[in-house]
């Protein structure tokens, strides 16, 4: 009887310690949420306003800056500014051209740049550890320090032109798409951070794609890059936002407007009107992009951080 009653008492004990366990675990997560909870707001603040405020006239932008109302979609709410937006300049132009600038950009510089990855660290290629040095030693160079001489360059390059006489070369990319694509495909960090990822790969699967009679592109697209899923994420963010947001160099070799990607844009909107409803209106839609990929991909880029696809 008294071995009984020990017992329930013990267990009893044990169910007060796991209740004690349990709360206070509830509580550190509840606390952890609410932190995390605080800061997000904290950061969404900015982004919060700007959508607000390209929905209101300007008078109301004014009147409701010293208020909480500045973040509440209240007063007289519509969709004028943005109507204005598209009215003012050509903005459908700014943004596709962005779209296909960066699209067209981050897909070449996924396969490039994982391919030249995979050769380096997969293939037993003599000087490898020199192209690899070299490579590196291009990220401690600004772009401001070649961007003239590689507007010299670009400005050299033979451009297939087709007209009404046929198909002729000419010289120079200045004023095309392609001068603000193909510079920027091959990306030094890209290729760093991808052979940090396949390293974590074992190479047993290479030598088993081998007995099979796989060869090496086989290996690259069919097990390689599959496995890679966090690592082409995370480069997709980190080649969009750049991307996206180039403004130097379109500023240098486009003179075209219909061939102006969204931030040049945004300094000749700003030429354009001074309502801050209408700037507000332009800089969501230019924002909206960049919040839909890393939604997209924001699992996958963590997954990589967290698997120390970038770790040096």
């Amino acid at each position: 009887m008294s071995n009984a009653t020990t017992m329930a008492a013990h267990d009893k004990r044990a169910a007060k310690e796991s209740r004690k366990v349990a709360y206070k675990h509830n509580r550190l997560s509840v606390g952890g949420w609410i932190v995390r909870i605080l800061f997000a707001c904290l950061f969404a603040f900015p982004l919060i306003f700007m959508v607000v405020s390209s929905l209101k006239p300007d008078d109301e932008i004014m009147a409701d800056l010293g208020s909480v109302k500045a973040f509440l979609p209240v007063g007289h709410i519509s969709l004028e500014n943005y109507a204005q937006v598209f009215t003012r300049v050509p903005a459908g132009t700014f943004l596709m051209n962005s779209v296909i600038i960066t699209v067209v950009t981050v897909v070449l510089g996924v396969i490039v740049n994982s391919m030249a990855a995979f050769a380096i660290q997969r293939l037993q290629v003599r000087g490898k550890k020199v192209i690899f040095t070299f490579i590196l030693a291009t990220l401690m160079v600004p772009f401001e320090t070649y961007a003239i001489p590689l507007l010299w360059w670009v400005n050299q390059l033979p451009r297939p032109v087709v007209d009404q006489f046929g198909l002729y070369f000419t010289r120079g990319w200045i004023d095309t798409l392609p001068v603000q694509i193909v510079p920027f495909i091959a990306n030094a960090f890209s290729v760093y951070l991808y052979m940090q990822y396949f390293e974590t790969i074992p190479k047993d699967l290479d030598e088993a794609a081998r007995v099979d009679g796989a060869g090496w592109f086989r290996i690259y697209s069919r097990i390689v890059m599959p496995l890679s899923g966090p690592a082409t994420a995370t480069v997709v963010i980190l080649s969009f936002l750049p991307m996206w947001n180039q403004y130097v160099w379109p500023l240098m070799v486009v003179q075209s407007e219909n061939l102006r990607p969204v931030m040049i844009g945004v300094q000749y909107f700003q030429q354009m009107t001074t309502s801050w409803g209408q700037i507000m209106a332009y800089s969501s839609l230019i924002t909206v992009p960049i919040i839909i990929v890393f939604v997209i991909f924001q699992k996958q880029f963590v997954s990589s951080i967290a698997s120390s696809g970038v770790k040096g």
